[in-house]
Order: structure tokens, then C-alpha cells, then sequence
């Protein structure tokens, strides 16, 4: 058996620990620089919270034969996509146009940063002033910061028991890590429970987010690592389309094609659809 110097060896394990010191330092600096990206990539974000909210307003004043209301908060806002329309509300928006044949008046309650008692204070009595033929309600992501479980479940009890029945109420999406992942369990076990009190559909956002993985961090999130891109709220408009298909086949009679030498029925013209005219008291609110 060779012998080893007991200075080299010395030498050698000083020598490991300090690379292997060196490597820690580095990844702690990595990853202090990652940190600061993100922060900044944030406050960029948070600017176009204002616009994103001025676009929701300016088109709530169109006029529509069916009128789509969603409560929410920054991710009904589209907060992270490449213009409000690309966020799912725009375009679910876009899938009630298409399977029903009529346009569509869209007032998007939702305020950026809303936790579920916020929506009771803010959007909760205007969604009373209107007549809507859709409603979504995605809400609680806010909510895990600052987990209080008997809080949430009385603001969701007051919101649900507002809805109408054909609503769409969508489960809190995945969060991906274990420490968030407990409460969003405890959170989304209140909110089926309650709805099922109310007969309410409860959209699985959880499940289908959660199929997508951890590799959906890298390519489902905008550059704030939080909210959705384009891509990440296409999955969550997929996770709305089947029950809301089902609705719109149920209650919605699709518009009457236009038949040859004859034209289509429009808002004035077609009776079962009474046009929604823009409600001042409806789009107004916080920003």
C-alpha cells in the first residue's frame, strides 16, 4: 500500500474546501442575481398594470348581443401576456364568438392584486348591477401569501352565493412547490366544497397547470416568474373551454346563419338576443 504525506492530504482537503467554498459563493451570487432580475422584470410588469386595466375599460363600452363578466384579479387582467387580449379571458371571450356566432360585450370586473375579500369589496356589487349570460370567477392566488383559511372561506361564501348558476368558478392553479402547494390544497377544498353547496361548476385550473410540470416555469410564466405568458394562459383558457362548450351548448342558441339573399340577424334584429349596451355603472371601479 503507498503511503500518502500527510501534508499533501492536508493540503489537498484544504484545497477541496476551498474550491467547494468557492462554488457555494458562486451559486449564492447566481442566485442573488437571479433575485434581482426577477425584482426587476417585476416593477416593469407592474407598469402595465394601468394599461391593462384602461383596456378593459375602454372595451366594456362596446356594445354586445351577449355579455361575458369575469371576476378576478392580475391574471384576468392578462397581466403578463403580450397584450390584455392574449390573457384567458380574452380569450374565452374570443371561444364564446365563435361557438355561439354573436359578439360578445366583455366587462372584466377583475383588479390586479385582489385577494378573495377584496372581490367582495370591489367587484362583488357591480357583478349585482349587471345581467350577465357568462360569468368566470378566478380568484384566492393572492390569497397563499397570507394564508387565512377562515378569512377565504367567507369571502368565497359571500362571492358564490352572488353567482348565478351557470357561472364558471375555477380552482387555485398550481404553485408547484410544497410549501405553497399545502395551502393551495386546503384553499381549493374550500372552494369545491362551497360550490358545490351553490350547484356551481368548478373549472380543474389546478389539475391542468399541473400537468404541465415544473418545466412550465421556464416556459409558461412571464419574465416576473409569477404570472402567466401567452403560452401559460392559453393552458388556463384550456382549462375553461369543456365546461364552458357544455354551457354555451346548453343556454346559448348559436345565431341564425344568414340564408341566401337575406341578412344575418344582428343585435337589433334578432330578438333572443338582446344587444348589452355598455352600463357605466358596470365598468367603473378601481383600476
Amino acid at each position: 500500500m503507498t503511503s500518502v504525506n500527510p501534508g499533501l492530504r492536508t493540503i489537498a482537503i484544504a484545497g477541496s474546501t476551498v474550491a467547494a467554498t468557492a462554488a457555494v459563493g458562486a451559486a449564492f451570487a447566481g442566485y442573488r442575481r437571479f433575485r434581482h432580475r426577477i425584482a426587476e422584470n417585476a416593477v416593469l410588469l407592474n407598469e402595465t398594470l394601468p394599461i391593462n386595466s384602461k383596456w378593459w375599460r375602454d372595451h366594456a363600452k362596446d356594445t354586445g348581443e351577449l355579455l361575458y363578466v369575469a371576476i378576478g384579479d392580475s391574471a384576468a387582467q392578462g397581466i403578463g401576456a403580450s397584450s390584455p387580449s392574449r390573457g384567458y379571458v380574452g380569450i374565452l371571450a374570443d371561444h364564446i364568438r365563435s361557438v355561439t356566432g354573436r359578439t360578445v360585450r366583455v366587462v372584466n370586473l377583475s383588479v390586479s392584486g385582489a385577494t378573495v375579500a377584496l372581490a367582495v369589496r370591489d367587484q362583488l356589487p357591480r357583478v349585482r348591477k349587471l345581467k350577465p349570460d357568462v360569468v368566470t370567477v378566478a380568484i384566492g392566488a393572492n390569497d397563499i401569501a397570507m394564508w387565512d383559511a377562515a378569512v377565504f372561506e367567507a369571502g368565497i361564501r359571500e362571492i358564490f352565493s352572488a353567482l348565478p348558476e351557470y357561472a364558471l368558478v375555477a380552482d387555485l392553479p398550481c404553485f408547484h412547490f410544497p410549501h405553497n402547494e399545502r395551502k393551495v390544497a386546503e384553499a381549493n377544498r374550500i372552494l369545491r366544497q362551497v360550490a358545490a353547496e351553490h350547484g356551481l361548476t368548478v373549472v380543474p385550473l389546478h389539475a391542468t397547470t399541473e400537468r404541465q410540470g415544473l418545466r412550465s416555469i421556464a416556459t409558461q410564466f412571464a419574465n416576473d416568474m409569477f404570472h402567466p405568458n401567452d403560452r401559460g394562459y392559453r393552458v388556463w383558457a384550456q382549462a375553461f373551454l369543456p365546461a364552458l362548450s357544455a354551457d354555451l351548448r346548453r343556454r346559448v342558441p348559436a345565431a341564425t346563419p344568414a340564408l341566401p339573399g337575406r341578412f344575418a340577424p344582428g343585435p337589433a334584429s334578432d330578438a333572443s338576443a338582446p344587444a348589452h349596451a355598455a352600463d357605466p355603472e358596470g365598468v367603473s371601479g378601481p383600476s
